[in-house]
């Protein structure tokens, strides 16, 4: 049977192969290959049959079929007999020659298999293919290249044959006319010309060590002759490339006499198609090799074509190379193959060729010509030895070219010359000159532009590159150590290699290193006739301290420039080095401690110059300071344009000058400095300023005589008269001349020792800065109004009045000038625009002034309110910056503000009086009720810092009132409800101030710590928070504070001017005032009974005006007062208002749960009317409509609007907590009964009208309404528990739908059941007597309510069990399905509420359940279903004889469901499959086993069922679907149904290794690979249950026809692995014949992925053959 049943298989394969699908296509051919593997002959026989009976077949599926044809003999080739071989090769011979044309994947095909056979028998299929290659015949395409392929793969099988295969295809040569037969040709004459070539290097191993290469000379030559001098002139492209890339092998067989005669056409002929092709590596790659061939017989013709071939190569060079083509790169690499040949045999030549090219202009000879230079210095060394020099002085033109991308060439050719000598050479300098000069290159932005091949490389790249060269030639070369030093040393100080300094000094430091390790004591410089180029070591030390002092700049060089200097520290001084090495170490430590953006530029500098007068102590030399100050005033000049470091040098001049003895000397450099210095640059007048300052501290009266001197001289005098002649743009230079000069003046008192700058500080300082200052014109004085001259003087003056404030005796110091200095001050600040902050002007002169006010004689009072008014308006209305950009400007108005601040102290000082304060806060009272937030809360700081200040340096010596104290308290309390958050922080810390204030006037020391007090700091989170209601009870508790601590004096004055806050333009403000007002009244009112009248009445008319709250509260408060004498007319007259309640309405209601007496009555009545009528009625809108409209009535709708009012009120609490089981049962029930009930048409009508106006507070629903009714019980009863665990759950928009109303029942009880325990007996009784209600509705949501309160043990704890089972028993037989469904439901909820009370029901729960699986009376099976869900629950806690009993019968009711077309059956019957398996576990019967066995193939293919909740994780299924609430907790909370199963029935089938298998791979949460799942699954049931075949295998026929095509795919699939897994001998189980045409059938099955795994499974079934 085996042989016919093979090729059944193999025919029905077949016959699929013509499938549309490609991946059904594709695992035809890996099931013929799967037969194949098996039995290969009889596969093969049958494709070769079914190609000759099939001769029709479309040549796309004979490719296919060919193949796997392919891929057997490949993987089967010694198991093939030649009789079998023989009919595979005529096959594929006549598959490859049957059609004339070109068929290329067909043929090629066929042409594999050729191959693949000829790997063993290659004397068979060259039989064969010679048959087809005559002589004087024209061969086909294809066994020509079968052939050339051939002769690649078998090449020792091959290379005999080629002698008499040669000789009979050179004739045919000829007779090729169409170019893809010369083409192919070619290719063989190249695959032959390869293997011969590869056959003689491995001659050792060659089946015919006799072969010589001379044997293929005569047939290469005139092969050659028809390539060369015919096919190479074809128009076609394609074929001149096959041509040239056969020349290139078959030149290594021609005769040397041949080849020597043929290279002066043979060359030009190959590189005249460089002109021919844009793709010309192939012809780079046989020109490589016809050159080493030419060069390996020693041919002497070569020299005579080399200019040509120089010519050509060396324009293929200068091709752009594109990243994005490799074609491209691939050509010049076998370019550049082709020069080293050259130069190994021509090197003069070349490079008499090459050099000139250095000199032309063009971009791309001249990089190409670099790119050659470099590869031949590389891999021609030895050649180029000797044409050092000359190479060295063709680099001259190149090294000038600023083209980028020569330049990135020229580095790369001067790094491959270091690495071979050429820099030891003369010449080398220039070399390593130009390195530097391109590491010195600034970094710039890279940007990309379209078409990256031709765009110029950055000039970050060639810096890039130029520093990675320097330093691995500097570290890696050896031979260039002596070179480098100390050449190098000569860039450091000239500015153009400013850039290169990082690179310079790294590689100098590995220099330096290296050379004291070679000699430790030896100088590092020798300075000798040979190195008159270097720098000093003066020069040295400035370079490398003043480019430090940009430390991150360069890639920082302020690191590297310090580890130079250190390693220097002998040549720079001898005595430096044990000092240097401690404190460079610790300045580098500190670099590396700090970004360029953490770091601090001040500090660093200042750490430099620490340094540095350091150094200058250590050596202590006044010769080799003045010498190191001289090099530092010579270097100055260097740095204009680099402002930093010019700035921090003349720091460094003023250091060095201050460590120097020579006065002479001094006043000599700092006359030179004067006469100097670029006045027009900022930088630099700032510099030379701090450079006097720093001398003047040992140097003071030399410093300033020497700029009185300059002022006086004629160069200062010629300077302005230079600047004279030039009028119109010269006024500018002069100020800054004198700037400069005022500047000097202002560091000079700031750095210059306190006690000799106060004596000079006015006659000298101070009278040379005015004098500057100002001019006279025709005597009188004219000041300036240039800003910078002005913002000097500013300055100055600043400084000069803090020298003299911080001196000792400033306190009995007498300042004539005061007074003109200020309003000298006061004027700049006038003068400065109030809206916006553009110089410092302001803020310097207010530090200025801040200084100047604490000196004597004390300033007028109009001056000073005059100062205090000018200095605020010139800060607070500057317009804030946008949000976000905190940039130099958000800097200087903080520094403003700061010096208002401390000018402000320093003027309350002089007061520190009540009036002093009342006065400071007179000024702020504008700002801080301003309508511009920014201005308030500048204001509230302000007075916030004034008021902490004041409290700070209280001093009382008698106990006098503090008067105004409720006017200032009533003037900030409202703002601790700001708009602005800060303005709120502040507003408090002036309240805190202010309590502590009356504190200190009560007689309370300044350490006192009042608690009452002390509550505000704690509030202050409060009034972050965005919430207004926690703002505003933090308010009220700020109000509660001041109420306790304020004075009985001061309470009229507070309320006074709080109530003028109600009108504050910031509402958050006015409702402050309003809780402030509000708190003080209940806790100071009885001191204003006589005013509560007239209280009210302002509050009652606010109700009309504007809807305030505070104004609502007034309102609700007179309500109550009525409600109290009139409760039953004020409810009923409230009722009678018409639907729905307008705002006013509501808040009225909610004025009368003020009181609980009064509430409990209110509510009361409400529920009366709300039960006592009818909750809706029926009438039909049409005539004709199918069911009943149900129309709310409106007595108990209003009821239940009123309700909900009431009780959201908070005081209501105790009310709703008195009547919380008559609330909650009654408007549970009125949820019932109101789902899906309509409004009146009237209301109807009114709501719509209402829709798009604010007539309503919220929309009116009769179901809505109720369930807010219900929350607002549960919020006031104390449950806000139950009602946020409802809302977690989405409960509340589920109770007002149909579809979702007994989930939300559920949800609502099962959070009472939590959360609400001890109010449940109550509750429940007044629930359990709706069984017999006339409304369907109520007997549905109480019946949901009781079941699943059992889901909660709190009914046993509450002993309310027995009674609670009874009702819903009595419950069992309602007419109501919804109701038998729900009574089901709880009955299971015992398992979760009360497991240890299951066993003692059991036999009545399971009663009820096996009634539920065979209720007839529901169509749709839904309380089947739920008795499955229920039945899940309660297996694992009965008795198991109770179980016992019916397992059998509830395993056979449910199998009908596991196939349901419904999910939730197919999920719940499944599942409770595999609890009853689980409850089995020990105890299986053998009855029971059997619909294990019968239910595994089901379980097994819902594994890939569509629905999730079946194979997968299943999903929440909410109470009110089909399956209901405990159903869909159980099945969210259980894993997989399918899974689950699986894992309880594999014990049962007492099978170890399959039960594993089932527990690995179907755990829950895990990815599941079907496949291998399904392969391990299969391999043990086969192994351990091989009798199980035949049923497994008919039982999965049957889901052949599933409706989901996944399952139809899984099918055949599970078929497929039983039988990969089962021994051969069980075959008779299965009827094959069945089977196989099931898998035929699903060939034709619309969906591929099921024609996939029939196609797969027939490929397994050649197990059974």
């Amino acid at each position: 049977m085996s042989e016919p049943y093979m090729k059944k298989l193999s025919t029905i394969l077949l016959d699929s192969v013509t499938d549309k699908d490609p991946l059904v296509q594709e695992q035809v051919c890996s099931s013929l290959c799967a037969l194949g593997e098996s039995q290969p002959e009889e596969t093969l026989s049958a494709c070769e049959e079914h190609l000759r009976q099939h001769e029709k077949l479309a040549h796309p599926y004979r490719t296919m079929i060919l193949r796997a044809m392919e891929t057997i003999v490949s993987n089967h080739i010694s198991e093939l007999d030649k009789d079998m071989v023989r009919a595979i090769i005529l096959l594929a011979s006549s598959e490859m020659t049957k059609a004339k044309d070109l068929v290329s994947d067909w043929q090629q095909a066929a042409s594999s298999v050729l191959v693949a056979v000829g790997k063993r028998f290659v004397g068979m299929v060259m039989e064969e293919l010679l048959g087809k290659f005559q002589p004087g015949v024209l061969p086909h395409y294809f066994v020509v290249q079968t052939l050339a392929n051939l002769s690649v793969f078998n090449v020792f099988g091959m290379v005999p044959f080629l002698t008499s295969v040669l000789s009979t295809m050179l004739p045919m040569l000829g007779m090729a006319k169409h170019d893809s037969m010369r083409v192919v040709f070619c290719c063989a004459l190249q695959r032959f010309s390869e293997s011969t070539l590869e056959y003689l290097a491995n001659l050792d191993q060659a089946p015919d060590p006799t072969v010589r290469k001379d044997t293929f000379a005569s047939d290469i030559s005139s092969a050659y002759d028809t390539l060369f001098h015919h096919w190479l002139q074809s128009r076609e492209a394609k074929l001149r490339l096959a041509v040239v890339e056969a020349l290139g092998p078959m030149s290594h067989l021609l005769p040397s006499e041949k080849l020597e005669e043929q290279l002066p056409k043979l060359l030009p002929g190959v590189l005249a198609l460089y002109r021919k092709h844009a793709e010309t590596s192939h012809v780079s790659k046989s020109l490589g090799q016809i050159l080493e061939a030419a060069v390996s017989v020693g041919s002497r013709t070569l020299e005579v074509q080399l200019d040509s071939l120089l010519a050509a190569l060396h324009a293929q060079i200068c091709v752009p190379v594109e990243t994005s083509s490799p074609l491209v790169t691939s050509n010049q690499k076998e370019v550049l193959r082709c020069f080293t040949v050259l130069a190994c045999c021509s090197p003069q030549r070349l490079l008499a060729f090459l050099l000139p090219k250095l000199d032309t202009s063009n971009e791309r000879t001249r990089v190409g010509t670099l790119q050659v230079l470099r590869h031949i210095i590389n891999s021609a060394a030895a050649q180029m030895e000797v044409k050092k020099p000359f190479i060295l002085s063709s680099m001259r033109l190149p090294l000038l070219d600023p083209n980028s991308k020569v330049k990135r060439a020229v580095v790369q050719v001067i790094s491959a010359m270091a690495h071979h000598g050429y820099l030891e050479q003369p010449g080398g300098e220039a070399m390593l000159e130009y390195i530097v000069q391109q590491c010195a290159l600034p970094p710039e932005a890279q940007h990309q532009k379209p078409g990256g091949g031709e765009e110029e490389p950055p000039a970050d790249s060639v810096r890039d590159i130029s520093v990675s060269t320097l330093y691995l030639v500097s570290t890696t070369v050896d031979r260039m150590s002596d070179v480098l030093w100390p050449h190098l040393l000569q860039f450091l100080t000239p500015m153009r290699f400013t850039g290169a300094l990082t690179p310079l000094c790294r590689s100098l430091v590995h220099l330096a290193q290296k050379r004291q390790e070679a000699a430790a004591d030896a100088p590092l410089i020798q300075y000798d006739g040979n190195n008159v180029t270097l720098p000093s070591p003066y020069a040295i030390a400035t370079r490398l301290l003043t480019v430090s002092s940009s430390p991150y700049l360069g890639g920082s060089r302020g690191a590297a420039s310090l580890c130079l200097l250190n390693v220097l520290h002998r040549d720079i001084h001898p005595l430096l080095g044990q000092r240097w090495a401690t404190t460079i170490a610790l300045l580098l430590e500190y670099l590396e401690e700090h970004t360029e953006k953490t770091l601090s530029q001040k500090e660093w500098e200042e750490k430099l110059l620490v340094f540095l007068r350091d150094s200058l102590a250590v050596v202590s030399d006044n010769t080799w300071t003045c010498q190191l100050s001289l090099e530092m005033c010579k270097q100055l000049p260097c740095y204009n344009g680099m402002p930093q470091e010019k700035n921090f040098l003349y720091k460094c001049v003023g250091t060095t000058l201050g460590a120097a003895s020579s006065k002479d000397v001094v006043r000599k450099l700092l006359q030179e400095l004067l006469e100097t210095a670029r006045y027009q640059e900022e930088a630099e007048r700032e510099g030379l300023a701090c450079c006097f300052g720093i001398c003047a501290i040992s140097h003071l009266d030399d410093t300033l005589a020497q700029l009185e001197d300059f002022v006086r001289s004629d160069v200062f005098r010629k300077s302005i008269g230079i600047f004279n002649i030039f009028k119109d743009r010269s006024d500018n230079d002069i100020d800054k001349v004198k700037g400069t000069l005022i500047l000097c003046y202002g560091h000079v008192a700031a750095q210059a020792p306190r006690e000799l700058v106060l004596a000079r500080a006015e006659s000298d300082i101070l009278r040379n800065m005015f004098q500057c200052f100002s001019t006279k014109v025709l005597g009188i004085k004219v000041e300036t109004k240039d800003p910078g001259l002005q913002l000097c003087l500013v300055q100055s003056v600043c400084m000069v009045c803090q020298a003299i404030c911080s001196s000792a005796q400033a306190g009995s110091f007498h300042f004539a000038r005061k007074a003109e200095l200020v309003a000298q001050m006061m004027d700049f600040i006038k003068a400065e625009p109030p809206d916006s902050l553009r110089t410092p002007i302001r803020k310097k002169a207010m530090l200025a002034c801040t200084h100047l006010v604490s000196l004597e004689p004390e300033l007028d009072e109009q001056v000073q309110a005059d100062l205090i008014h000018s200095c605020l308006h010139s800060v607070m209305a500057v317009l804030p910056e946008p949000e976000g950009q905190d940039g130099p400007q958000e800097s200087l108005y903080l520094d403003t503000m700061h010096a208002l601040e401390d000018l402000l102290r320093s003027i309350l000082r002089r007061n520190m009086t009540p009036q002093g304060l009342q006065l400071m806060v007179e000024h702020l009272s504008p700002w801080i009720k301003s309508p511009r937030g920014y201005e308030r809360v500048r204001a509230l700081g302000l007075s916030a810092c004034l008021l902490q200040f004041f409290l700070e340096h209280l001093h009382v010596s008698a106990l006098v009132p503090f008067h105004n104290l409720g006017l200032l308290v009533g003037l900030f309390s409202p703002r601790c409800a700001d708009l602005w958050p800060a303005t709120r922080q502040e507003a408090v810390s002036c309240v805190y101030s202010l309590l502590y204030l009356q504190l200190g006037y009560e007689g309370f020391s300044r350490d006192y710590r009042d608690d009452v007090a002390e509550r505000l700091l704690t509030l202050k989170d409060g009034l972050v928070h965005p919430d207004p209601a926690i703002l505003f009870h933090t308010c009220h508790s700020i109000a509660q504070i001041i109420a306790k601590r304020l004075p009985p004096d001061q309470l009229i004055n507070l309320l006074l001017t709080l109530f003028e806050s109600l009108g504050d333009p910031d509402k958050n403000c006015s409702r402050a005032a309003t809780v402030m007002i509000n708190c003080l009244l209940k806790e100071r009112g009885g001191m204003l009974l006589e005013k509560v009248p007239e209280i009210m009445s302002v509050l009652r008319s606010k109700l009309q005006e504007t809807r305030e709250e505070h104004v609502l509260q007034s309102a609700q408060h007179s309500v109550y007062v009525l409600a109290s004498q009139h409760c039953v007319a004020v409810a009923t007259s409230l009722l009678g208002s018409p639907l729905p309640f307008d705002s006013h309405t509501c808040s009225l209601w909610r004025a009368l749960a003020v009181e609980p007496g009064l509430s409990a009555q209110v509510l009361g009545l409400l529920l009366e009317r709300m039960s006592r009528d009818v909750p809706f009625k029926e009438s039909r809108a049409f005539l004709l409509s199918s069911s009943p409209d149900r129309v709310a009535t409106l007595l108990p709708l209003a009821a239940t609007c009123a309700l909900h009012e009431v009780m959201s009120a908070p005081a209501s609490g105790p009310a709703v907590t008195e009547l919380y089981p008559q609330l909650f049962a009654g408007l549970l029930l009125r949820v019932s009964c109101t789902v899906g009930v309509q409004l009146p048409r009237n209301l109807q009508a009114k709501e719509r009208r209402a829709g798009s106006s604010a007539l309503a507070s919220r929309t009116l629903d009769p179901c809505s309404t109720a369930v807010d009714a219900l929350r607002a019980v549960l919020l006031r009863g104390g449950s806000e528990d139950v009602v946020q665990r409802v809302e977690l759950e989405g409960g509340w928009e589920l109770l007002s739908t149909s579809a979702g109303h007994e989930d939300g029942v559920a949800r609502l009880a099962s959070a009472m059941a939590k959360f609400a325990g001890p109010r449940l007996p109550l509750v429940m009784k007044a629930l359990l007597g709706t069984h017999s209600s006339v409304y369907e509705a109520q007997r549905v949501t109480s019946t949901a309510f009781l079941a699943e309160l059992l889901t909660s043990n709190v009914v046993n704890d509450l002993m309310l069990l027995e009674s609670l089972l009874d009702n819903l028993a009595a419950r069992q037989k309602d007419p109501c399905a919804s109701v038998r469904r729900l009574v089901l439901r709880g009955l299971a909820n015992l398992a979760s509420g009360s497991p240890d009370k299951v066993r003692a029901h059991g036999p009545q729960l399971l009663t009820a359940m096996i009634s539920g699986l065979d209720d007839g009376d529901d169509p749709h099976s839904l309380v089947a279903l739920e008795a499955m869900a229920g039945l899940v629950k309660l297996l694992g806690l009965v008795e198991p004889e109770d179980l016992r009993a019916v397992l059998l019968h509830t395993a056979v009711r449910i199998r009908p469901f596991f196939d349901s077309e419904k999910m939730e059956f197919r999920s719940v019957s499944i599942r409770l499959f595999g609890h009853l398996n689980k409850a089995c576990h020990g105890a299986c019967e053998d009855v029971f086993l059997e619909q294990v066995v019968g239910g595994l193939v089901p379980l097994l293919l819902h594994l890939q069922d569509p629905q999730a909740s079946v194979a997968a994780v299943s999903g929440r299924r909410g109470r009110g679907e089909p399956g209901g609430a405990g159903t869909g907790r159980a099945l969210s909370a259980a894993p997989q149904a399918c899974r689950f199963a699986l894992r309880m029935c594999g014990p049962n089938l007492e099978c170890e290794e399959l039960a594993a298998v089932f527990q690995k791979h179907l755990q829950d949460g895990r990815g599941l690979h079907f496949g291998e799942f399904l392969n391990a699954a299969c391999k043990h049931l086969m192994c351990y249950f091989p009798d199980l075949l035949g049923r497994l295998v008919s039982t999965s026929l049957f889901y052949f026809k599933s409706s989901w095509e996944d399952v139809r795919a899984a099918a055949p699939m599970l078929t497929g692995f039983l039988v990969l897994h089962v021994e051969p001998q069980q075959q008779s189980q299965v009827d094959l014949e069945q089977l196989t045409a099931a898998l035929q059938l699903l060939l034709k099955d619309p969906a591929p992925k099921v024609r996939v795994k029939a196609a797969e499974t027939l490929g397994r079934l050649v197990k059974f053959a």
